[in-house]
């Protein structure tokens, strides 16, 4: 069985988005109004400053603070919007994910339990799912974002100064190689705490299950040297 793509693995992640479609898409709105108040700013400054400092027009003394203000807060409740919609789109999949995984851990044979590690399996319903399910609402809001934002403010550097702007974009295959290498290490170390921290829960488990014996045998410093080594590899991934 060949191994699913980072696309198709989305896809299927995306099916749990669905049933929630408009509160997902109230995220989006309101993504899509926070990324445009985005290049609204610098546009803004350009005539408050000439207006106010330079020829000392009293409408815009006058209005211009006022849109800004107008502006920020529009801005404000646009993020809220997007921030609330998508964290309690994200939060329902994160449940629904873990009630499935659940449902098929009851149906499973008991063969599957004796070549896994319980630790391991713990750690994928409780940490490795709200890892996981970030993807399926912040993925899709943060490029919408990012994108609007970008493609408002290369306008507006288009329309300050064309020239300047195309000598600026010589940067752009650079930075997109940078970023290509450290997404590609970012996905690798990801996994790599995702593993690491089942390692961890299974000492953890272990510690407290089979706490009597370690008491019998004085192995108490042996496993807290082990779940301390299990929760620095954690710590070392994730910085």
């Amino acid at each position: 069985m060949s191994t699913p793509t980072s696309a198709q693995l989305y896809l299927r992640l995306l099916r749990y988005v669905r049933p929630h479609w408009r509160v997902f898409v109230a995220s989006i709105l309101g993504t899509i109004v926070a990324a445009i108040t985005e290049p609204a700013v610098p546009a803004l400054m350009k005539p408050l400053l000439d207006g106010t400092f330079v020829d000392k027009d009293p409408w815009l003394m006058t209005w211009m603070p006022v849109a800004l203000v107008g502006l920020f807060l529009t801005r404000g409740v646009a993020n809220f919007i997007e921030s609330y919609c998508s964290n309690w789109v994200a939060t329902r999949v994160v449940m629904e994910l873990r009630e499935a995984m659940f449902r098929k851990f009851m149906v499973l044979p008991v063969d599957f339990y004796d070549e896994q590690v319980s630790g391991n399996l713990v750690s994928k319903v409780t940490f490795d799912v709200t890892q996981v399910t970030s993807a399926a609402t912040s993925a899709v809001t943060i490029s919408l974002k990012d994108s609007i934002t970008i493609l408002g403010l290369l306008g507006w550097l288009f329309w300050l100064n064309w020239r300047l702007t195309l000598i600026t974009l010589v940067t752009v295959p650079g930075i997109t190689l940078v970023v290509r290498l450290i997404s590609r290490r970012l996905r690798r170390v990801g996994r790599e705490v995702q593993q690491a921290m089942g390692d961890t829960t299974q000492v953890l488990q272990e510690g407290i299950e089979c706490q009597k014996v370690v008491k019998i045998f004085g192995g108490a410093p042996y496993e807290t040297r082990r779940f301390r080594e299990s929760a620095n590899r954690v710590r070392k991934f994730s910085m």
